[in-house]
């Protein structure tokens, strides 16, 4: 019968997995669509369509003199940006095969592999989406200026990070209570379109509306993006160091939580989603 040769060292069995990685992060990115420049085309689009959106909803209300004395545009797409990246990096962790995936059947393959090639893929079509949509805006209609692009680049990375956190979390509850779980993440990912902060700045809200967005790791890292961006912005409110280390204790609760729900795991769960 078949077998692949396995390399026993250490560096071999390194580059094997990050070849397995690779593979499975082209597959996830294909899996949307079986063109992949039209896959990432209409996740332009639909990023596009909502930077036009929230930019005639703050025409619309009147919300315009509430943001940072700048370009409107670039301040709009600093929101978007992140908010798409943790919701797609947690939407696409939440969809990654489980151990009760067909995959599984296959050797070489692990959650580990299916999670992290489900997180990459998800950060590889933001960031292109984010820098094709970037450069057209710079090159077509007003050059952009960023006042510490490292900083707001980090908070991108940050978003993506957290996103990955939760939906770690959510993918370990899933096989347990799918209809549940999946209702929870739904509900989460239609909060943060107002829970985000993507529409106003930390720094002009009253005390008793700061608290009902505190919590929240991406209100942080929206925050400090736009401190780093504009350099009329200084964030008193906020602070990089909270999403990370709640995304970090997410991971750890996801990671246990997946090794424990995969002791238990049984091909009939795959009947239930």
């Amino acid at each position: 019968m078949f077998r692949a040769a396995r390399s026993n060292s250490t560096l071999g069995s390194t580059f094997s997995l990050l070849e397995l990685i690779y593979h499975a992060t082209v597959r996830s990115i294909r899996r949307s669509h079986g063109n992949a420049i039209i896959g990432l085309i209409m996740n332009m689009f639909q990023t596009m369509l909502l930077v036009f959106t929230f930019y005639i909803m703050f025409g619309v209300l009147g919300m315009r003199g509430n943001s940072v004395r700048g370009d409107f545009l670039l301040y709009v797409m600093s929101g978007i940006f992140l908010f798409m990246t943790h919701t797609k990096a947690m939407g696409a962790v939440f969809g990654a095969e489980s151990s009760t995936s067909q995959m599984m059947k296959h050797a070489p393959m692990t959650t580990a592999v299916s999670i992290s090639a489900a997180a990459l893929g998800a950060l590889y079509i933001q960031l292109l989406s984010m820098l094709v949509v970037m450069y057209l805006y710079h090159a077509a209609f007003k050059p952009i200026e960023i006042y510490n692009w490292v900083g707001a680049m980090g908070m991108v990375f940050l978003s993506w990070f957290t996103g990955v956190a939760l939906g770690m979390v959510f993918l370990a509850a899933k096989p347990w209570a799918p209809d549940v779980v999946g209702v929870i993440q739904q509900v989460y990912s239609r909060a943060n379109m107002i829970a985000s902060g993507k529409m106003f700045l930390a720094n002009t809200l009253p005390h008793k509306m700061l608290v009902l967005f505190n919590w929240n790791p991406l209100f942080h890292t929206i925050d400090q993006a736009r401190g780093f961006t504009f350099i009329n912005y200084n964030p008193h409110f906020s602070n990089w160091q909270y999403p990370l280390y709640v995304g970090l204790a997410f991971l750890m609760i996801g990671l246990m939580g997946e090794f424990y729900t995969r002791q238990y795991a049984s091909i009939s769960w795959s009947a239930r989603r």
